[in-house]
């Protein structure tokens, strides 16, 4: 987190939210810190954090026009049947994460659906998705803290896929659909 006092202003805010279920979209360039903000915020606020990487897009959906589309790279229609529909319901359901290493659905994934609900990663406020937040918060980052965190977190081969294929479609996403512009926060 950028800054101790941000995050309290932001948690703050979120806490004033009228509804029993609150729930909070976290969008942003990879690497930016979208999963540490939400395990943050959990920690101060309690909740849930579904992760958009859960919703990883399997490789019989990457036909060329899926990946030319904006926003194609995420499993969207399992999300809008398996989330979407439960998201203000109050009640506990599950999802299935879909599992890299054996590129297939793979555990079961409880979401206790008692108060926060924080949907964090890219493509959590594609519009495809409606209006099912409460707020949008987009994180931001400059390239080369990016590549460095990338390096890091991934390892050098894992990089070129970040800079050569998975960076240029979030930035086609973010830029055809104003995703930072809608945003109630942008954290830089």
């Amino acid at each position: 987190m950028r800054s101790q006092r941000f995050f309290n202003d932001l948690a703050e805010e979120l806490r004033e939210l009228p509804k029993e279920v609150r729930i909070i979209a976290i969008d942003g360039r990879c690497a930016a810190g979208k999963t540490t903000l939400a395990a943050r915020l959990v920690k101060e606020l309690g909740g849930d954090v579904i992760h958009m990487d859960d919703f990883f897009l399997p490789p019989a959906l990457r036909t060329p026009e899926r990946r030319s589309e904006p926003g194609g790279n995420v499993h969207y229609e399992r999300f809008l049947t398996e989330v979407l529909p439960n998201l203000r319901s109050g009640r506990p359901f599950s999802y299935r994460r879909f599992d890299c290493s054996r590129m297939t659905l793979g555990e079961e994934i409880p979401v206790e659906n008692n108060g926060y609900i924080f949907v964090e990663g890219a493509y959590s406020c594609h519009p495809v998705f409606g209006d099912y937040m409460d707020r949008r918060v987009f994180l931001d980052i400059d390239g080369k803290t990016q590549e460095e965190r990338i390096r890091k977190r991934n390892g050098e081969d894992r990089l070129q896929d970040f800079l050569q294929l998975w960076i240029p479609l979030e930035e086609a996403y973010f830029q055809t659909f104003s995703v930072w512009e809608k945003a109630d926060y942008i954290i830089l």
